[in-house]
């Protein structure tokens, strides 16, 4: 009995670890970009904002089940709301989420070139350093939910959380 106590008390405290080594991170959103003549002439798609949102909760479900510690924007929403895009203010992300006690920033952008070309990308940086530590971009054809997630199911699955042989992180 004493064993079995013993032995969750150290699985407990390998996992309270193993959560803590990951990080904390300033998740600063995913940014879209709508370059396409469609939009230019038909206005705004409603479903292609939502698809923002749907791929900005996907990250941030990932992440957090990663261990990963996700980091409230409050205290830089002020500094925040004056940037247009995160992923390209020239290090302003790594500065923000170095005031908030990150150890990383995490910024993401969609690029609508148009309704058939998409290029999605996913970027962590070293929040002390603006070192890149890890991203992605590709290209998804096709402009639905199923192929937006695919494309971020993608990008998670092989540069933030990849898994070897045997099936470990």
């Amino acid at each position: 009995m004493l064993r079995n106590t013993a032995l969750a008390l150290i699985c407990l405290t390998a996992l309270n670890s193993a959560a803590e080594a990951a990080g904390k991170v300033a998740f600063f959103g995913i940014t879209y970009l709508d370059t396409s003549l469609q939009t230019t002439e038909l206005g705004q798609d409603p479903a292609e904002l939502a698809r923002i949102e749907m791929l900005t909760q996907m990250v941030r479900d990932a992440f957090e089940g990663g261990g990963y510690d996700l980091l409230d924007l409050a205290p830089i929403q002020d500094k925040l709301d004056t940037v247009v895009n995160p992923a390209k203010c020239y290090g302003c992300d790594t500065r923000m989420a170095a005031t908030l006690g990150a150890d990383y920033s995490l910024v993401g952008e969609v690029q609508k070139v148009s309704n058939l070309i998409l290029s999605m990308n996913l970027q962590m940086r070293d929040a002390a350093t603006g070192t890149m530590v890890a991203g992605r971009v590709v290209d998804i054809r096709n402009n639905t939910d199923e192929s937006w997630q695919r494309g971020m199911r993608y990008i998670l699955k092989t540069t933030f959380f990849k898994e070897d042989r045997g099936g470990k992180k």
